[in-house]
């Protein structure tokens, strides 16, 4: 594979891709009921999409653009949720007109406005309500998405009445329940958790009568940032076994499964060129031609990247040093790792930022008029 290629740019691995779906797809084939989505949101290169909608996958959408993305790409109306806290008129009118298989509701206000485009489409929603299960997730602040504080889905107490607000509405049509607790989720004792908290809520529907033909997991599973080489390809037997094992689901319940940085991270490298080695007092910074503009996960989450040189790598220079490697940009925080050991770096080099195809390009920005990063492909056969 050649990385000559003007810098810097993402490099993607089709053939970790076909691994990392098969391996995903190998987990659910024994189970009819389970339907995994892919989270457009990690990364919406149309090549990625293309394939990940060629493996089966459904997908989960949190914008019009991204329903426009799936819909282009190959993806089934049928398949597609479209999730989030703030879904303006004209991305329902264009969910509604295409036929998706669900919304995923955060609140009575959205459920209202659904209603109100549905019944002057004269067409009918299916919904299925985001809950927030009060769960705490081990990931970053950030990214953390179940708690009572934070500002996605309906509080449990308002489950049931909110439910039947939908049965007295018209135009829309309860078809489960949606829950997502965090990203980057490497204990399987949150997911576990998440399991005791949807059959506790399960049991309050049966008090009431209430069947939810869906039941929406999210998704979180992490990667390992730190070797992406021993662990190329996520533990979905682990992650789909917790789920196996621990929800107690009812019969005719279909299982859902939103899953978009375990599925594309691993594949992803943003490569960048050496501007400069700068000499400080104390320190010295490797700065790239690649900045947060091209991958903004270190500067918005502290987010960690294994980081290497691949130039000194090929020329097998032995000597290592300690670097801030950092980027281009008018900002103190354009910063990808400090203290990273490198094999000597010099000018010119390339370096090779790992695990970046998940918020990668997908949150590219133009910022300094910087220009977005090119996508280029290639397949490792192993």
């Amino acid at each position: 594979m050649t990385l000559d290629h003007p810098t810097p740019y993402y490099l993607y691995d089709t053939g970790l891709l076909q691994r990392t779906l098969a391996a995903i797809r190998a987990e659910v084939a024994d189970h009819d009921n389970y339907h995994v989505h892919y989270a457009i949101k990690a990364n919406a290169n149309p090549r990625i999409l293309r394939e990940i909608a060629a493996a089966g996958l459904g997908a989960d959408c949190v914008s019009g653009g991204e329903i426009e993305a799936a819909l282009n790409s190959g993806f089934a109306a049928a398949t597609i949720a479209f999730a989030g806290v703030g879904k303006a008129d004209w991305e329902i009118r264009r969910a509604l007109e295409a036929g998706i298989g669900m919304f995923n509701v955060e609140s009575i206000e959205e459920l209202e406005a659904i209603n109100d485009c549905a019944t002057s489409l004269k067409l009918r929603a299916r919904v299925s309500l985001r809950i927030n299960p009060n769960v705490g997730a081990h990931t970053h602040d950030h990214i953390a998405t179940g708690r009572a504080e934070d500002k996605f889905g309906i509080d449990m107490e308002d489950m049931v009445p909110v439910i039947r607000s939908i049965q007295a509405m018209p135009a829309v049509e309860f078809t489960g329940l949606h829950f997502h607790i965090g990203s980057q989720l490497l204990v399987m004792d949150d997911f576990a958790a998440l399991c005791r908290r949807i059959n506790e809520l399960q049991e309050q529907l049966d008090r009431e009568g209430i069947f939810a033909p869906n039941i929406n997991v999210g998704g979180g599973l992490g990667i390992d940032y730190d070797t992406p080489d021993a662990h190329p390809v996520p533990n979905f037997a682990a992650y789909f076994s917790t789920f196996k094992q621990g929800l107690r689901l009812r019969p005719g319940q279909h299982l859902h499964f939103e899953l978009g940085r375990s599925v594309v991270a691993q594949m992803g490298t943003l490569v960048a060129r050496v501007l400069y080695v700068k000499h400080g007092k104390q320190k010295q910074f490797v700065i790239l031609d690649a900045g947060f503009t091209d991958l903004i996960r270190p500067a918005f989450y502290g987010a960690h990247h294994a980081i290497e040189n691949l130039t000194a790598a090929e020329e097998q220079r032995t000597q290592t040093e300690t670097y801030d490697v950092v980027g281009p940009i008018c900002e103190s925080s354009d910063v990808f790792q400090k203290d990273v050991l490198l094999r000597e770096t010099r000018r010119g080099d390339l370096i090779a930022i790992r695990s970046a195809g998940a918020y990668g390009e997908a949150m590219a920005s133009t910022y300094n008029c910087r220009p977005l990063p090119a996508a280029y492909f290639a397949s490792s056969s192993c």
